[in-house]
């Protein structure tokens, strides 16, 4: 496709008027034409999918025959090859991943195995020769799939969801009777795993556990995630079962090795999809620039672009999904949309995202499948796994991450076999300034490798302690979780938690170590509790909460806003009122690192790239009250203490008489290494599976550890989660694409799609968008091609 020139893409094939053809199909090529209208400027590139052809297989011969007729009825002549590529090697016992697009039927490929051998279970005396536990990353999708298997009316299969929405009296029913139980990883920690006891017939009986969304596990999450799957192995084996663990994801780099981190034991990859596919139709849109009250450039908001034209959409009744980042991004999309589509169409225009109840959740995907609803604003509650068919168009307001979920998402349209339309809509960020400004950053280019490290000591840690807990550890739990264990477990005993007795390590405390535990970050997390009635709301984690919910914050919880009355640090409380004052609050935070150890370098000329341990000391100092439109109302000192992160980075330093031969003179260090920082943290996303909020940086024109100018991206969790790491192995690449996404950028000056950050505690000063691209030219020019590089040892 001519890139710029995308009036010859849409002209041969358009019809006269509407959007649809002859036969009554979507024609994304008219689509693309009527959303455009009289400014093409906005479509930067169109990118054609090819289809994909079916590759079918035979159904495996010890398929149940009761099952076999339920799927034929349902529709399904023949699986696909992929599907029973997966069944076969469960059915045999193998460990084993499948990773392949959306809508390819993934989870037909476990379920043929896990429920044909339910039922030969449920001859057994207390029917339940055979169980099988089913963890997703999300409540909705676990009910999602629930009803799948009831769907199909099986003899012998007693299914249930057992989650937080699980009234009490059912729970006694599921632990008792039911052999194939859907939750989720944190049910798994808090609940399962500490009350083993109670899932002795179940757990005796485990002969599958199916990890789906496995993707979604990266960084600390999964890290924890990977803790929780070695703590189930060994409380399985405590009642003599040894499960076949199957894992599913949507399509990403290795994940052979991705599932095997996880597990901890050798795992079977299989990669190649047979499901058919249509053809789909991806544009990359950038919204217009435009001029504000002071007459200053402004971007149009990427909210604002994607609700008008998720309007246009569902005024010419195409059925369209647009994705946002948060919660109250989609209800921006929605509130757009449906103030610009005529009145009649206002009820066919809905937001989903996570937090509504379950009830709520069912009608509105009831609603989708019924074409009732024409046009969704869907957060990635959406995203993971909720099986919606028949949409015509995805539209995605920035980056949702990482490439993989950027499929996954446009995959949601096209599921009925018919050609669909996908839009990327850039938001003010420099990494979506510079994928649509460069389609070859995600056409033809691999997805990315998902990171996370399962030696993580601030992780594994805490999950040794809970292991603890549920079944004194001993040495030959060590090979479970691996060689840090004994280091670990020593110092758990100095610290009065765990006892070590002759027969292993034990629990020495009253409370249940998995209470001070969250799977989604590191450290007790802070709840925040309405002040009036005592009721906790919701949690943060520890390290955001200094700038999340410190005294005086406005937080926003489920598109709630509540302002924080206290902080108590001891007691991990934050105390708030619900309502909204009308303007928002913003942490202002100063911060330096030291240098613990390198790990590796490499020498660029002059210049030196280096990864390794350091400490990260921060301190949230004050707070801004903006108004919606961004006046600041004043600014509030805090009294909080200084937080410090051990963790890994990469950093890489500069001399400054090269830095002034590059244009940029000693005055100027501290802009240009400040706004090269803040562009580098936006581009890393690009190259490893991380979100910028998971990542920071520091910089300085002078550090007293390598007495140099110094730019520093560190992990924002203890330990570290993988990403810094990635950056210093892909870092000529990505410091490449860093560049390109400041130099492509049509301001004069710097704003959000370059190299103003909107975390940045120093109130985005200094910052020089020329001094930028002056650092990074003299980077990258003695970077060149990887020629020298040195592992520390010792």
């Amino acid at each position: 496709m001519d890139r710029h020139g995308t009036a010859a893409f849409w002209a041969p094939d358009a019809p006269p008027t509407g959007v649809t053809s002859t036969s009554g199909r979507l024609d994304p090529g008219s689509l693309l034409a009527h959303l455009v209208g009289d400014d093409p400027s906005r479509l930067l590139h169109v990118h054609e999918v090819p289809a994909r052809e079916a590759q079918p297989a035979d159904w495996p011969g010890w398929t149940d025959p009761n099952l076999l007729g339920a799927l034929l009825g349902s529709g399904i002549e023949q699986p696909w090859s992929h599907q029973v590529e997966v069944a076969q090697a469960a059915h045999e016992g193998r460990h084993v991943v499948v990773a392949t697009g959306t809508a390819s039927g993934k989870s037909l490929g476990y379920l043929l195995p896990a429920l044909t051998d339910l039922m030969a279970g449920a001859n057994a005396p207390n029917g339940r020769g055979a169980t099988a536990l089913y963890l997703a990353p999300t409540k909705a999708l676990a009910a999602d799939q629930l009803n799948r298997v009831t769907g199909l009316a099986l003899p012998g299969i007693r299914a249930a969801t057992y989650d937080g929405d699980t009234p009490t009296d059912e729970r006694r029913w599921i632990r008792d009777h039911a052999n194939f139980v859907f939750t989720n990883p944190d049910l798994l920690h808090h609940s399962l795993l500490p009350g083993h006891e109670r899932w002795s017939s179940f757990l005796r009986a485990l002969r599958y556990v199916i990890v789906d969304e496995c993707h979604v596990y990266k960084g600390v999450f999964g890290s924890h995630q990977a803790a929780v799957l070695r703590r189930l192995r060994r409380v399985a084996a405590r009642y003599r079962s040894a499960p076949t663990f199957v894992f599913a994801s949507a399509t990403v780099a290795e994940p052979e090795a991705h599932a095997t981190r996880l597990l901890g034991m050798p795992v079977t990859p299989v990669t190649t999809d047979g499901s058919p596919r249509a053809a789909m139709t991806f544009a990359l849109w950038e919204p217009p620039m435009s001029t504000d009250e002071n007459g200053a450039a402004k971007r149009t908001s990427t909210l604002t672009e994607v609700g008008s034209l998720m309007a246009m959409c569902v005024s010419d009744d195409v059925q369209t999904v647009a994705f946002a980042r948060s919660r109250a991004g989609v209800e921006v999309v929605a509130k757009i949309a449906r103030e610009r589509v005529s009145g009649a169409l206002e009820g066919r225009v809905a937001a989903y995202r996570g937090g509504y109840l379950p009830e709520e959740r069912r009608a509105l995907e009831k609603s989708l499948r019924s074409k009732e609803i024409v046009g969704l604003a869907a957060t990635n509650a959406l995203e993971l796994g909720i099986d919606v068919s028949g949409l015509d168009a995805v539209l995605l307001a920035g980056w949702p991450g990482t490439l993989a979920s950027l499929w996954q998402q446009a995959g949601r349209a096209g599921r009925s076999g018919e050609r669909s339309l996908a839009v990327f809509v850039a938001a003010d960020d420099p990494l979506d300034t510079f994928v649509v400004h460069h389609p070859e950053s995600i056409f033809g280019r691999r997805v990315e490798s998902t990171v996370f490290d399962p030696d993580n000591p601030h992780v594994l840690a805490p999950h040794l302690a809970a292991a603890a807990a549920e079944l004194p550890i001993t040495t030959d739990d060590f090979a479970i979780f691996g060689p840090q264990t004994r280091t670990l477990l020593d110092a758990l005993v100095a610290r009065g938690i765990l006892k070590q007795r002759p027969r292993g390590w034990f629990w020495a405390r009253d409370d249940r170590p998995s209470d001070h535990l969250s799977l989604r970050g590191a450290g007790e997390p802070v709840r925040i509790i309405e002040t009036r009635t005592g009721r906790v709301v919701g949690t943060v984690d520890e390290a955001s909460a200094h700038a999340q919910v410190h005294t005086g914050a406005v937080h926003v919880h489920q598109g709630q806003a509540w302002v924080v009355t206290e902080l108590d640090l001891d007691e991990h409380a934050a105390h708030a009122v619900r309502g909204d004052p009308g303007w928002s609050t913003h942490a202002q935070s100063v911060s330096e690192f030291e240098i613990g150890r390198e790990l590796e370098h490499e020498q660029w000329g002059p210049l030196r790239c280096s990864f390794g341990a350091v400490t990260v000391q921060g301190q949230v100092v004050s707070f801004l009250r903006r108004l919606p439109g961004g006046e600041v109302l004043g600014e509030h000192s805090l009294d909080l203490p200084v937080r410090s992160l051990s963790t890994k980075a990469m950093w890489w330093t500069m001399p400054v008489d090269e830095l002034a031969a590059a244009g940029v003179d000693e005055s100027g260090i501290p802009g240009a290494a400040h706004a090269a920082e803040h562009a580098a943290i936006g581009m890393l996303p690009l190259f490893a599976t991380a979100d910028r909020w998971d990542i920071g940086g520091v910089s300085t024109a002078l550090h007293p550890d390598t007495g140099l100018p110094t730019i520093l991206i560190y992990d924002g969790h203890p330990g570290g989660a993988g990403f810094a790491e990635r950056g210093f192995r892909r870092a000529r690449a990505w410091l490449g694409a860093t560049r390109s996404a400041i130099l492509s950028c049509e301001c004069a000056t710097g704003c959000p799609s370059c190299i103003q950050s909107p975390k940045c505690g120093n109130g985005n000063e200094p910052l020089s968008k020329p001094g930028a691209i002056a650092l990074l030219d003299l980077t990258l020019r003695h970077a060149g091609p990887r020629v020298e590089g040195h592992r520390v040892e010792g």
